[in-house]
């Protein structure tokens, strides 16, 4: 097979070797279920715990506020739907913004039909919300807000710190999907007075099937998962302790690797958009071009269909996406990109590159001479194109 230029580190990471050797005992010689009371079970129950520790000192909070669900989808429908279902007696009303990804904006689409009120905050054309508008939004009857740490498709980070303050302010409960945050900024759910947080493992090369959910003592949400009294009688079923303990070593990873790691990712993001927007033309970044995902890279090129530019940039043996892997299937364009402004034609040519801790500057120059060739190609293609050049020589 020859080799393929993966960027789409955003919809999922390779399992490292060393994450894949910790997680292969605890299928075979350490297959024990952590609940049983025979004194080998007591190892499996120890792994899981030395696990939660690790996340918890990674995010500056207390062991026993870490809960392991089966990804981070499963962790937003928790905490948003058993926030409304606990906090209902005190309102129904419910902010979030027009960017999230499914996992929220789904769940809040499922609580709207059952009796609740979502506000969907309006972005700028960065992506950032604006939070007097936020403040605006808060009522006597809202519960919580839910606002995504970083976009999954342009990157944008939210002013995290602040939204936290407000909603402290206001006594309402927040909560942020940080699956494309952790393990590549830096979080402190004290300081940022964060309730609740998301996140899943295969995002920083760990195994796919495991996340966490931070909850902040004190936050009186119920078991998501009914059945057994596993994860302190808040999440049924027997743990998944080989995804556990993969996530353990793929999050201290993360955490010794962040600064570095992080680094050479940003260098290498700016000297890809740098070229493009010099030798490409009718192309728009999109999304803050400084404060963004190290590893995000998202381009709307006119003229040119997205599905199109993907087919042809696999083709050549580059892996990329043109939003969501979630929502890869679907024709319509990004609603993300919508709500920072763009028009259907151009939100339709969008392209999302990001980069991992294995990507060079030769995967880079090497996509881009492929992506000219191919634009080109497109764009010689389409009547639009050659109506709107006809215009400018005129």
């Amino acid at each position: 097979m020859e080799k393929i230029i993966y960027l789409d580190h955003a919809a999922t990471t390779p399992a490292r070797p060393e994450v894949v050797e910790a997680m292969m005992p605890y299928f075979t010689e350490k297959f024990w279920n952590p609940s049983s009371v025979y004194s080998p079970a007591a190892e499996a129950k120890k792994a899981v715990n030395e696990v939660r520790d690790r996340i918890a000192e990674s995010l500056g909070t207390q062991s026993q506020d870490i809960y392991f669900p089966a990804g981070g989808s499963e962790a937003d429908n928790w905490a948003i739907k058993e926030t409304a279902e606990a906090y209902a007696s005190k309102g129904k009303h419910i902010i979030t913004s027009k960017i999230e990804h499914h996992a929220v904006l789904h769940t809040c689409q499922y609580l709207e039909r059952n009796g609740y009120e979502v506000t969907y905050l309006d972005v700028d054309e960065n992506g950032y919300i604006k939070l007097d508008q936020l403040k605006a939004a808060i009522r006597p009857d809202t519960i919580l807000i839910t606002v995504m740490f970083a976009n999954n498709e342009i990157g944008t980070i939210q002013p995290v710190k602040e939204i936290g303050a407000i909603a402290k302010e206001h006594g309402v409960l927040f909560h942020t999907d940080a699956v494309q945050a952790y393990g590549q900024v830096p979080i402190n759910v004290d300081e940022m007075n964060i309730d609740m947080l998301s996140s899943s493992a295969h995002k920083i090369n760990g195994p796919k099937g495991i996340g966490f959910l931070y909850i902040r003592k004190g936050v009186k949400i119920r078991s998501f998962v009914h059945g057994g009294a596993q994860e302190r009688k808040r999440r049924a079923g027997t743990e998944n302790v080989p995804g556990i303990v993969g996530y353990g070593v793929a999050a201290k990873r993360a955490a010794e690797t962040m600064e570095v790691r992080t680094a050479k990712e940003r260098e290498l993001r700016d000297y890809f958009i740098d070229r493009v927007l010099k030798e490409i033309p009718y192309v728009k970044l999109n999304g803050d071009p400084v404060k963004r995902l190290p590893n995000n890279i998202n381009l709307s090129f006119r003229f040119v269909e997205g599905e199109s530019l993907l087919i042809m940039l696999d083709m050549k043996g580059i892996a990329a996406s043109s939003g969501s892997a979630c929502t890869s299937g679907s024709l319509d364009p990004s609603h993300v990109l919508l709500a920072i402004g763009l028009p259907h034609e151009i939100a339709h040519g969008s392209l999302r590159l990001t980069l991992g801790e294995d990507t060079t500057k030769e995967d880079l120059d090497y996509t881009l001479e492929q992506l000219k060739e191919i634009i080109g190609k497109l764009r010689d293609l389409s009547p639009l194109y050659e109506d709107f050049v006809k215009k400018q020589n005129k």
